[in-house]
């Protein structure tokens, strides 16, 4: 993808699946005379082993002198700069700790609030001649320098020896030479960078098809999916999006249902629309309405129906930006790509006058002028900045559409290959399995006699089950988990002694495989696994002493009579050894109680008439409060039956800021919005919720959640926090 994605020759050569003439796409905005740089080449590729085989590969075309690379300059930013600063000045470290701690939530805060206001709320007194110091010298800190970093995938290479143009120097990463310059000095140099992306679901759909092959017998191409799947468009139009490429955000999914999505240029439009630029531009709901039938089509100026006809007259591409300064003001194709340039994320307020007067008097030479040349510029200059490539678009609707038809079709695979390549997306494995398990996949716990390492999956009365691999639980090592499936390939366990002795479990391991009923598979309980594992010699102990062996406890001792856990208390335990259950969901223990205090479940909302006072409660697995939402934030619950979301004033929200940030379950109370398909809850009154017995404090890796029956706090899923 990238500006290289604009290219006939790229489409040829298989290089980008979208074809730039088919999709009218913008050749100028590949290449120009008036540019004078190379076009922006982005490869995605699948994230992990393949991606850096693809790096090494370049290190050994081009030879270590012929690539690298490119640097990434480290500024200063909030935290950075008020720990820096404050050290330089002499603070104790649990003031910086507290100071630094603020900084995340004041990126929260509304745009219009300012550093003295943040100060203040941190407890720092203003007046105080060292912290006034502070402040300044944190100010002026912001966006200087702070070190040279390793770009994400970027590579620059050339004919002859690189370190005749710019220094090279050794990563910390074996294998690898970094230029000392970042990517904007090297195009101003005019050196080829090629960005070789890790892309998570790449390799989900990479390591998907063979599962679907070798489990269904069904050959899946993706470049030959139908194009128009009727269950695949279905689902994207229910918004039934989760673990979807590009539209699986609470914002996407808010959109979906409005968009109703019935073709792939309809996703194209929905990959770009939920960005920064038509939000900004304030243009998401003018092409909502337009799309829908509730306003008219129309357009500034006739000359533009052509480029924005496809757009409904909103213009939502960097592609149309630029057409349309080539068509109302006159300027050439490398003109208008400097337009977008000048107006691009390092925007100077000199280069964009001198470009905004070029404009201008483009547009007047044509008879533009007034109000509708200010409505014109406006729009283009508060859209080019955060405006989203159509060829980009178009490159992730292909991977979103196949991700789509993958879910929709093949579930267990997908979420096989989803979960093993987790870190992706914007939801916890938890949220995955639950959600599977709602659309009638059945998961099937960890066992030592069944689990390998990764996720897999077992053949269940004709349909597929998904087996969850060791790889979920918490602190096993991997050569652990794949030596218990090496050993158990070998001669099957007959015992839990078995596994210990011929594996070499530490007691973190067997603990965790205990509470998880992962040796359940010899009759025994969680509890009654952990009594037997406790009078289990340790591997280290038999190869130390010949006559440890004598002292083992005999296999056919009676099993101790001991009080089993509620189902509760094994929910709990599987949260805090694999952070994933596949019993019941924890809200669903609530439920009764719920019921009884008028809390809807998820499922329900969708019957519930708009603007009626409703309550609903769950497990928050999403908060956001974005930039351009006004100081808006929007949860999302999980219960046992699915999911809702909820949307928070600014001024509800800092009534109840701590509770929000901190709570893992939570109560929601206010009335319901129902537009379009799209449910939400505005917020009025919130509460926390708990379960029997439990006490509930949220670390940076989830929730703890304490219980009276075990002395071990069970960590639920974390929320996913984005700003």
């Amino acid at each position: 993808r990238g500006s290289a994605a604009n290219s006939a020759v790229c489409y040829a050569l298989r290089i980008t699946a979208v074809d730039p003439v088919g999709m009218e796409l913008l050749f100028e905005r590949f290449l120009s005379e008036e540019r004078g740089e190379w076009p922006d080449i982005d490869i995605d590729l699948p994230s992990g082993d393949k991606r850096e085989k693809a790096i090494q590969y370049v290190y050994q075309r081009f030879g270590k002198l012929g690539a690298a690379m490119t640097a990434n300059v480290i500024t200063y930013r909030g935290r950075s700069a008020a720990r820096e600063v404050g050290k330089a000045l002499g603070f104790e470290i649990g003031s910086l700790e507290r100071l630094s701690g603020l900084v995340r939530a004041w990126e929260w805060k509304d745009p219009k609030d300012t550093t003295e206001r943040q100060f203040r709320e941190a407890g720092f007194d203003l007046h105080h001649p060292r912290v006034r110091k502070f402040f300044e010298l944190y100010r002026m800190a912001q966006d200087l320098p702070r070190h040279l970093g390793q770009h994400s995938g970027g590579m620059v290479i050339c004919q002859g020896q690189l370190d005749s143009v710019v220094p090279l120097e050794p990563a910390t990463m074996p294998g690898r030479v970094v230029v000392q310059w970042d990517k904007d000095d090297c195009a101003d140099l005019g050196i080829i960078k090629v960005d070789l992306l890790g892309l998570g679901m790449m390799a989900v759909l990479e390591e998907a098809i063979p599962l679907i092959r070798r489990h269904e017998q069904v050959e899946v191409d993706l470049a030959q999916l139908p194009p128009d799947d009727p269950k695949t468009y279905a689902m994207l139009r229910r918004a039934d999006t989760i673990g979807v490429f590009q539209v699986e955000s609470r914002a996407q999914m808010a959109t979906l249902p409005r968009m109703k999505p019935e073709r792939f240029y309809d996703l194209v439009v929905q990959v770009a629309i939920i960005r920064p630029g038509p939000i900004v531009g304030q243009m998401v709901h003018p092409y909502l309405d337009r799309r829908n039938g509730r306003a008219p089509v129309i357009y500034d100026h006739p000359d533009l129906e052509p480029i924005l006809k496809r757009t409904l007259g909103v213009p939502l591409f960097q592609e149309q930006l630029l057409r349309m300064a080539m068509a109302l003001a006159g300027f050439t194709g490398g003109e208008a790509e400097e337009l977008r340039r000048a107006l691009g994320f390092k925007r100077s307020a000199e280069r964009m006058k001198q470009i905004e007067t070029r404009l201008r008097a483009g547009m007047a030479a044509r008879g533009i002028r007034g109000a509708k040349q200010d409505q014109i510029v406006h729009s283009i200059t508060a859209f080019a900045l955060y405006g989203f490539p159509e060829s980009h678009a178009a490159s992730f609707a292909l991977i979103a559409y196949a991700s789509a038809y993958l879910r929709a079709h093949h579930l267990a695979a997908f979420t096989c290959a989803m979960l093993n390549n987790w870190p992706l997306g914007f939801y916890h494995p938890a949220t995955l399995v639950k959600d599977a398990q709602r659309h009638g996949l059945e998961v099937r716990p960890i066992d030592v006699t069944q689990s390998d390492w990764p996720c897999t999956l077992e053949p269940s009365d004709g349909e597929l089950a998904l087996r969850l691999g060791f790889r979920f639980v918490s602190g096993m090592r991997e050569a652990t988990g794949k030596r218990i499936a090496i050993e158990r390939a070998r001669r099957p366990f007959d015992s839990i002694e078995a596994v210990i002795h011929r594996c070499e479990l530490r007691e973190h391991e067997v603990q965790a495989l205990a509470h998880l009923g992962a040796f359940g598979c010899f009759g025994v309980t969680p509890r009654q696994a952990l009594w037997q594992a406790s009078a289990v010699p340790r591997a280290p102990l038999f190869r130390q002493s010949s006559i440890a062996g004598a002292a083992r406890p005999p296999t056919n001792q009676p099993a101790a009579v001991l009080p089993e856990m509620s189902e509760l208390d094994r929910t709990l335990a599987e949260y805090r050894s694999s952070g994933i259950t596949t019993g019941p969901h924890v809200v669903g223990y609530l439920r009764e109680q719920l019921r009884a205090d008028g809390v809807l479940p998820a499922s329900a909302l969708a019957r519930v008439r708009n603007g009626r006072w409703v309550k609903i409660a769950g497990l928050v697995i999403v908060r956001q409060r974005p930039g351009t939402a006004k100081g808006m934030c929007f949860l999302t619950l999980e219960d046992e039956t699915g999911t809702s979301n909820a949307a928070v004033r600014p001024d509800v929200f800092e009534h109840y800021r701590a509770l929000i940030h901190t709570a893992a379950l939570l109560e929601v109370e206010g009335p319901l919005q129902q537009v379009d398909g799209v449910i939400h809850v505005l917020a009025r009154r919130l509460h926390e919720r708990k379960l029997p017995g439990q006490t509930i404090t949220q670390t940076g890796h989830g929730y703890r959640m304490r219980t009276t029956a075990e002395d071990a706090p069970a960590v639920l899923p974390p929320s996913h926090d984005f700003h």
